[in-house]
Formats: C-alpha cells, structure tokens, sequence
C-alpha cells in the first residue's frame, strides 16, 4: 500500500497511519471485503515497529472499520463508502444547486442522538417484561432498588467507578438531575458556577432555584481552575468532553480542581456527558472516582439510546443521595416505575450494552467523515469524543454559513448562544448523531463549499 508516514510530525506514526487507511476506505481506494497486509508485512513495508501498525488496527477494528476473520486475516468491513473523487460533481455544483432534501433537510445540529437503528425485539422484550407487573404504589424516591443495582455495576465496568446501589438515585435525565441538586445544594442567593461557553439548561435551572450564576471560563482543555472563585457553592462542569468546545479535562488539572473543592467546600456536579463515545484512547477516570466526599455525578441514557426514554441517574455519597431522595418525595418528583422496569430488563440481558456497541462504531464512521471533509476548510476542536465538533470560523463567517446553509436545507448550531454573555469564540457546533451516514456526507459537503465560498 502507497502509504507515507512522517516520522518529523507531531502525528504519532499509529494516528496517521490509522488516517491514512480511514482516507483510503472513504474514498475507496481500500474497497469492502478487501484484504489488509498483516501487521508483521506492513511493519516492515513502512520501516516502523509491528505495534505502531497493531495499534492502528485495533483503533480501526473499535471504530468499526475492519473486520477479522479467525485464522483468515484482516478485512475492510462492509460499510458505506462513498462514489470515488472523480466522479463526484464540484464543490462549487453542489453549493449552488442545492442538495435534494429529505424529510425537510439534514439536521447537523448537536445534542440529537441517532434512534432509527435499535434492536426492536429487545425493545419489544423489554417492555413486555415491565407490562408483566402490576402498577406501582408509592415509588421509591431514589428508584427501582434492581435498577439501582443495575446501573452500579454498568458504572463499575463502563466507569470504572466503586459504586454500589447506595450511591445511585434513578433521575429523569440531566436536567432533572441538575434541578435535584440546585435543591439541595443551593438556596435563593447561593453562587453556582457553570463552564462558558456552557451547557445552557444548567444555566436556566440554577437560576431559577434563585442561585446567582457565576461564568467560569474555558479553554481548550476545559474549566480553567485558576482565578474560580472561592465562594461558590457548587461548580457544574463537563469534563469527559466538555460542551461546546469538546475538550477533555486532564488528568492535574481535575487533581487541582478537586484540591480548589476540598480547600472552598464547594460542591462539584459533574455531567458526564459523552463520556460513552471516544474515538481516540479510553476515557479518563470520572471526576466522581477521584473524591467521591466532594463531587455528584449525572448521567443519562439520552445519548446511548434515545431522549424520550427519560432515565438517567445521579451518583452521590450515600447522605446526599438519601437527603436529595427526601427532598424529591417533598415535590412529589419521580422517574416512572413502568420505564425503570423495562431499562432494568435491557441492561439485565446485556442489550443495552450492545446498543451502545453498536452505536459507538456508527458514530466512529460519522465522526471520521465529519473530520475528513471538514479538516481541509477549517479547524475543528473536540473531534476525538462525543457527538459533535466545534468547527472555528471568524466571528462575521459564522452567521453567514448558518443562514446560507439553512437556505440548502442543513440545520446547524452556532456558539454564540453558549455564551453566558458576550461571545469569546466563534464558528459552528455541528452534531453528527441524528442525520444518517449519507446525509452527514452530504450535509458536510455543503458546508465546506459554503466557508470555503464566504472565507474567500
């Protein structure tokens, strides 16, 4: 294989080789079902050490691009590869006719995860399962005690978190998550930091428990530790991947966040959003693992199966989770039993664990793709994990692609309004989880020739 690897990049060797193969397969030059050199030949083809090229098949194999066949070899998988360069119209053709839509346009906005592809007699199993039983009396506050049992051992393996059924409260999602903390953490007055550019529905719900909110800058790694203040009684913040901007918190840093908790008392609320879906290396240890005495953890099934299931849950010490509980019995507040029963089911068998298998190779070739025809026109940030990237553009760019692209029927999401006030960073938030692989394409080639046309 003509491949080229520079050994003066800052590259390492496995990413550019795992680029270049993942380049090949998109154009396809590498065609499904063809054989790959064994990583011994390649090794030796390219003058470089047999783990460099282990290494990049096993990214490619945990993306979803190559199959193994046992005592047979290695194989590009069976994917949707699209038509060869020569044979695709211009960027300029394409930008000015307009893409034929389907069901009103292609929708690359974030936070919209992809639920037409579930395993429909799992789902169908599931609920059968939760019909079985009788309706429910008085619901416990904290959950299901099976789904709490449950969701502590998907923690363990996927989270690598010591938790037992004691620690997790079963919630509605994040949102109700947050608002069952600012109860019982803030009062009328109380300072909660939250990252900006940030989350904007933390923002609402603090505030609307009468917490002053207090904007923490970000930078490309995350919060930015130094200059917090030291008032705040609780920081909400996404360090798996942080959103917008998609950087992922560092290993010192958290250590110095946490050291800024213990030292101020304050509370931190960890969203452990995206945390399911990385592309690069594994995901860092949560927050919650390092000091479980000063962080609470939300997560929620929003993004591994779809938002209209409305279960999630809150990690916490055992204290907090029983004071939040007594609190939630006091609004009459609950996630419903039905529900609970049936994502107890898919969990129990292993289901949902496939699901998101499944799901973690799919948004890997989008992912890919996103990367591959926007890199050329702009910089992107925040493509190693996750559901979306943030593409850089100048400040009086961004508007412009937005309504030229709204016009070609593809829906996209500035920065602007993740700001807490004004605006440091500018460019697009695109979400590559709810358009399907052809119209991530499709949607992204309009976009490129769009900034290529309005940068010049």
């Amino acid at each position: 294989m003509p491949v080229s690897l520079s050994r003066d990049s800052a590259e390492p060797l496995t990413a550019q080789l795992a680029g270049w193969l993942r380049r090949a397969m998109l154009d396809g030059a590498l065609a499904p079902g063809e054989r790959l050199p064994s990583t011994r030949a390649l090794a030796v083809q390219l003058a470089v050490s047999r783990t460099v090229v282990t290494e990049a098949y096993q990214q490619l194999y945990a993306e979803g691009w190559l199959d193994g066949r046992h005592g047979s070899g290695t194989y590009v998988a069976d994917i949707e590869t699209p038509r060869p360069p020569q044979e695709r119209p211009s960027q300029e053709a394409r930008v000015s006719a307009g893409p034929p839509l389907t069901d009103g346009g292609i929708d690359l906005r974030p936070g919209r995860p992809w639920v037409r592809d579930y395993d429909r007699a799992a789902w169908k199993r599931a609920w059968r399962k939760a019909a079985d039983l009788p309706p429910g009396g008085s619901p416990d506050p904290c959950g299901l005690p099976r789904l709490r049992e449950l969701l502590a051992d998907h923690l363990r393996r996927a989270r690598g978190m010591a938790v037992g059924p004691e620690n997790v409260l079963v919630t509605r999602g994040t949102g109700n998550g947050l608002d069952l903390c600012a109860m019982a953490l803030l009062g009328t007055g109380a300072r909660a930091g939250v990252e900006d550019p940030g989350y904007h529905v933390a923002r609402t719900v603090f505030a609307a428990r009468g917490a002053e909110v207090v904007p923490c800058p970000v930078d490309a790694d995350g919060v930015v530790v130094d200059g917090l203040p030291r008032d705040l009684r609780v920081l909400y913040t996404t360090p798996a991947h942080q959103y917008p901007l998609g950087g992922r918190l560092p290993i010192p840093r958290r250590e110095r966040l946490l050291a800024w908790a213990r030292s101020t008392g304050a509370t931190i609320v960890e969203d452990d959003y995206d945390a399911e879906f990385r592309y690069d290396v594994a995901p860092l240890p949560a927050l919650y693992g390092l000091d479980p005495a000063r962080v609470v953890l939300l997560g929620t099934l929003s993004k591994i199966l779809a938002p209209d299931v409305g279960v999630g849950w809150l990690v916490g010490d055992p204290a907090l989770v029983e004071r939040i509980a007594g609190l939630r019995h006091t609004v009459a507040d609950r996630t419903s039993g039905p529900v609970q029963q049936a994502v107890a089911t898919l969990l129990e068998r292993g289901d949902l664990d496939r699901h998101l298998r499944r799901m973690r190779l799919e948004y890997a070739r989008r992912r890919a793709l996103v990367v591959d025809l926007l890199g050329p026109v702009c910089t992107l940030r925040g493509d190693t994990a996750g559901l979306h990237v943030l593409a850089e553009l100048p400040e009086a760019v961004a508007p412009a692609v937005v309504a030229r692209a709204r016009e070609h029927g593809v829906l996209l999401d500035s920065i602007d309004h993740h700001h807490h006030g004004r605006s440091r960073l500018h460019g697009l938030v695109i979400g590559y989880g709810s358009a399907s692989l052809a119209d991530v394409r499709r949607g992204c080639h309009i976009l490129a020739g769009l900034i290529r046309r309005t940068t010049g």
